[in-house]
């Protein structure tokens, strides 16, 4: 297995978080594969990092990505974060998504991490660590 099925796993996720009514609300579909320079609104989702790993074996060739979605916002509190956070965890977790290239296995919600970032802690970040599995057909 290669690396070749990252680039569709991340556009199937950013398809599914920008499709879920949920997750567009409490963003304000403020969605991002890549935070745009410049001002950016209080609370948004953005896409980050990822680690792979080859599993294939003996039904095929296969791949387990761990990525981070991370949600940011200089709201007071941890409430708004969290609600949106949970949104997320509940489009993504174990969601069909139909892939470009290869074929999603499975999604499962890993761990997430709550901080407090920024001058004085004023930005609350939530990292959000899925695992999928997949594999190229």
């Amino acid at each position: 297995m290669s690396y070749g099925v990252s680039a569709a796993l991340q556009a199937a996720v950013y398809q599914q978080l920008s499709a879920n009514s949920d997750v567009v609300t409490l963003s304000g579909g403020a969605i991002y594969d890549a935070v745009p320079a410049g001002a950016v609104p209080q609370t948004y989702v953005t896409l980050g990092p990822e680690d792979v790993r080859e599993a294939s074996d003996r039904s095929g060739a296969g791949a387990v990505h761990r990525f981070t979605v991370s949600v940011v916002s200089e709201v007071a509190g941890f409430g708004a974060a969290k609600t949106l956070a949970g949104a997320v965890c509940d489009a993504l977790e174990n969601a069909p998504l139909t892939l470009d290239r290869g074929r999603l296995v499975g999604l499962w919600f890993e761990r997430a991490s709550a901080k407090r970032t920024g001058t004085g802690g004023a930005v609350r970040q939530i990292d959000l660590r899925f695992r999928a599995r997949v594999e190229d057909n």
